[in-house]
């Protein structure tokens, strides 16, 4: 795929004439609500065969990231117009050259797929051919590379019925499904959940259903109800016996801890319910994962912070979610709500005290509307990347900017009330820096929070990016 930002006087005829694909295709990949109004900055998905980005990794050459992608190394020097091709760094990037092939007089689609160790489908995918009659001799098709292969979970706080549609919508790109949540109480017991029918859902699409279990809510931090259950043996064990209970009755296969706001003395305390779960679970072929909140260092202060034992989470459970997102808090300042530039912070200390295939990139799929000027307390209106770019349209914003530190887009307008706004959301190239960082620190995979936002250009990437790891 190729992201291309719309400039001043472009039609959606022109940008598709210019790649030589279909109008329809641009507006299904963009889920696009209104193709002839177009918004300056706007970026566009386009369906068009391209160049692979490469991000460079320590200790890396030229002669063997050419090995790798199996190119010469005179074709990256080229497509890089590298002066000095011995000043790689690690975390730049190289675009790498595509894999052509000739076909020959008689040669056959599944022969060419075999001679690269590809398949049928994904030829014809990546060259678009809709007629397998029209393949000739000498007709030079883009041979798709290998991708990396990660897992995706996504959480949801939807109703049943609307959780089954989004499954039914994103169903290949799903590793792990996690209904949001399961509410401990301060007996050991759980608040029961309406998750049957998308539990089932799941399962009859392959896809891992994650019970989720939390002590917070949207008026309460959690920390005394925490405190209880994890100051107490006999609570920490009546808990998880209520947890498998349930994970044995609805078919889950994997059990989230999203213990939140946890008293700084219960540190251990957590870590040793940790390893309780871990002890009860594994017996049974389960897993165990936890959410972290986004910490840079050890020392790191504050409630949200100060209970999460990064080191401890990741030798203890089977994998962690990172939650890399909320910068942009709904009730603070208008910012980037998942920039990345705080996110790699987060992710290089994860790497220091746990490995990468134990890691999983949080990803927020919404975006955030702040009036101005901002009044502290004053709560942001949430709503999804496409509403974004339909208020963009309907309110006649000058143009789309994008933030380069934080990799992320935002724009401003004003309502019928004479009221500014300030809107921050997710576009094709942040999305595409958050696939990038996960591929630069080959970690485990990414977790989506949250189902029910709609986000066509997301899904649309996250599949030429990767191969999604489907089963235990």
């Amino acid at each position: 795929m190729i992201i291309h930002v719309v400039s001043a006087g472009e039609t959606l005829w022109q940008i598709a004439n210019r790649y030589a694909v279909k109008i329809n295709s641009i507006v299904r990949l963009n889920g696009l609500q209104n193709p002839n109004q177009l918004i300056i900055g706007q970026s566009l998905v386009i369906p068009k065969s391209s160049t692979t980005t490469h991000i460079i990794k320590p200790g890396e050459t030229l002669w063997s990231i050419a090995q790798q992608y199996g190119v010469t190394i005179h074709s990256i020097i080229q497509a890089n117009n590298l002066t000095n091709p011995n000043a790689l760094y690690p975390g730049g990037k190289l675009i790498i050259p595509p894999i052509t092939h000739v076909v020959q007089q008689g040669e056959m689609l599944w022969q060419i797929a075999n001679r690269y160790g590809t398949t049928i489908q994904a030829i014809i995918s990546e060259n678009q051919i809709e007629n397998l009659n029209l393949i000739y001799a000498g007709m030079r098709l883009v041979i798709p590379r290998p991708k990396p292969t990660i897992e995706v979970n996504a959480y949801t706080y939807q109703s049943s019925e609307d959780a089954i549609n989004s499954l039914n919508e994103v169903d290949p790109l799903l590793t792990y499904f996690s209904p949001f949540a399961y509410m401990i109480k301060e007996d050991g017991t759980l608040q029961m959940m309406n998750d049957k029918a998308m539990v089932d859902a799941a399962i009859s699409q392959n896809i891992i259903p994650m019970m989720s279990i939390t002590n917070f809510s949207s008026t309460k931090t959690g920390s005394n109800l925490s405190h209880v259950i994890l100051s107490s043996a006999d609570l920490r064990e009546k808990l998880i016996t209520n947890v498998l209970q349930v994970m044995d009755s609805k078919g889950y296969k994997v059990l989230n801890i999203d213990f939140e706001n946890v008293l700084p003395e219960d540190r251990e305390n957590y870590n040793t319910f940790l390893q309780l779960a871990v002890d009860r679970l594994h017996p049974k072929g389960y897993l165990v994962s936890t959410a972290l909140a986004p910490k840079t260092s050890a020392t790191q202060g504050g409630l949200l912070y100060e209970a999460h034992d990064y080191e401890a989470h990741g030798r203890i459970a089977d994998f962690v979610v990172l939650m890399t997102y909320e910068w942009g808090y709904r009730l603070g300042p208008p910012q980037a709500i998942s920039p990345i530039n705080q996110m790699r912070k987060v992710v290089e200390y994860a790497l220091s005290v746990m490995p990468a295939e134990k890691i999983f990139l949080g990803f927020q799929i919404y975006a955030r509307d702040w009036l101005l000027p901002h009044v502290q307390g004053q709560e942001a209106e949430t709503f999804s990347p496409q509403e974004a770019i339909r208020r963009a349209v309907k309110y006649g914003a000058a143009s789309i900017q994008y933030d380069t530190t934080a990799q992320s887009p935002f724009f401003r307008y004003v309502d019928e009330q004479d009221r500014r706004h300030e809107v921050w959301f997710e576009d094709a190239r942040s999305a595409q820096a958050k696939f990038d960082m996960v591929k630069q620190y080959n970690l485990r995979g990414i977790s989506y929070w949250a189902l029910g936002y709609p986000f066509p250009q997301n899904w649309t990437l996250l599949y030429d990016n990767f191969t999604i790891k489907k089963g235990l």
